[in-house]
């Protein structure tokens, strides 16, 4: 029997959590003040809904996704990302007949089975937002201005970077992959492996990689930025300029290239230097073509999605500490008939919305003071037989060891 998690999976302890739940408070709190609501998709999804969305040609459709055969002898996959559920539940629910304009946020768990390293999992959890419906580049803006506001709001921004470009669209993208092709083909021999195949298929992934030989290769590739149409160029230096009224940092990045076939014009990434090789904290873009791609009507949107582990580490650098549970009041209790006081009392505390812990089993009082105090409770109760006797209980304030004795009666009803 196996007694560990499988390899690329962890565990979040009751000890890491409460920063886990900060970060996705502040996240709730932003998305609403934005106007966007959450929903919950499925973990599992029909195969076909992220090989249409991701792209048949992408690394995590053909290497990355968790896939089996179910009973009935569908293909069911694991769900790698969260984009393709909420567009498929977009176009399933019928939810652009609705409402225009649809704000959706997710959060869960996602599941690739690529090389597991600092704050890369191959079971991870993300959070992700999706505005569906208007084509403006204000839209673009406003949900670049809003992952950044979050971030602002959980004490991050100033370790990030907010890096954005244009991946253009279908008018301005094929021209310029034909430019790429062009440039790759005599040096095909020096390219990777999967850069050389990528040629043949998917030519703006070989400026992703991470090979160091193909880097430099990259390096002197023609730029997309530099290939846009007229369109696809205003609507870029209109997100810009939204951005820049609204206070957004940001630089330009022209070698951004998101790994997922569905993106057109806006992208963007949010990077910090802190993290080593894993650099990316949260990313996404416009994908005009995805709900029509699934079945629905032709609707425009843009997301994003961030990586909590990846935010969880940085938030550790950043914020050391501070994030334990908070116990105020802890009860100790020592001789006949005390516990069942004790029970009442701990009880009472919480009634009143007080934290409160209470010792079981009636171990020594020593103990019971050593587990209060490691529990980092503030004040601590100790209730005795003589005191008990005489209604009173002991009222220890933890870091000076004071005493004074109060009726047990009122007790709950302290100033804590």
């Amino acid at each position: 029997m196996e007694t560990r998690t499988p390899r690329g999976f962890h565990d979040v302890l009751p000890d890491e959590v409460r920063r886990w739940q900060f970060i996705e408070d502040n996240a709730r709190r932003i998305f609403d003040l934005y106007g966007f609501s959450e929903i919950r998709i499925p973990v599992l999804e029909f195969t076909e809904v992220f090989a249409r969305s991701l792209g048949t040609t992408t690394d995590i459709v053909e290497k990355e996704m968790y896939t089996f055969t179910d009973r009935d002898g569908s293909s069911i996959t694991l769900r790698p990302e969260g984009t393709a559920g909420v567009v498929r539940a977009f176009v399933e629910n019928s939810m652009h007949a609705k409402s225009p304009v649809s704000k959706l946020w997710y959060s869960g768990m996602m599941f690739r089975h690529e090389r597991p390293q600092k704050g890369r999992y191959r079971g991870f959890y993300q959070i992700g937002a999706e505005l569906l419906g208007p084509e403006d580049p204000a839209s673009d803006a406003d949900l670049i201005a809003m992952v950044w506001k979050f971030l602002e709001s959980i004490g991050l921004s100033d370790r990030l970077t907010l890096e954005i470009s244009s991946l253009g669209d279908q008018r301005c993208r094929p021209q310029y992959k034909e430019k790429l092709v062009a440039y790759f083909k005599p040096e095909a021999d020096r390219l990777c492996p999967d850069c050389r195949r990528r040629l043949g298929t998917n030519p703006l992934r070989i400026l992703d990689c991470k090979e160091e030989g193909c880097r430099k290769i990259a390096a002197g590739a023609p730029k997309m930025m530099d290939n846009l149409c007229g369109e696809c160029a205003a609507h870029f230096g209109a997100v810009r300029e939204y951005l820049g009224s609204a206070g957004v940092p940001y630089t330009i990045n022209p070698k951004i290239v998101r790994g997922l076939d569905y993106y057109t014009r806006t992208v963007f990434e949010v990077t910090t230097n802190e993290l080593g090789s894993q650099n990316a904290v949260a990313a996404g873009g416009r994908y005009d073509g995805l709900v029509e791609e699934l079945g629905g009507p032709g609707t425009p949107a843009v997301g994003f999605a961030t990586g909590m582990e990846r935010l969880v580490l940085l938030h550790e650098k950043a914020h050391p500490g501070g994030f334990r549970r908070e116990i105020k009041v802890f009860i100790a209790y020592v001789g006949e008939g005390t516990e069942t006081a004790a029970f009442r009392l701990t009880a009472a505390l919480r009634e009143r919305g007080v934290p409160a812990e209470m010792e079981y089993g009636g171990k020594s009082l020593k103990s019971q003071l050593k587990r209060a105090d490691k529990s980092g409770a503030v004040y601590t109760f100790i209730i005795g037989e003589d005191e008990l006797s005489r209604g009173k209980v002991k009222l220890r304030r933890m870091e000076t060891s004071s005493e004074e004795e109060v009726d047990i009666e009122a007790a709950p009803a302290l100033s804590f």
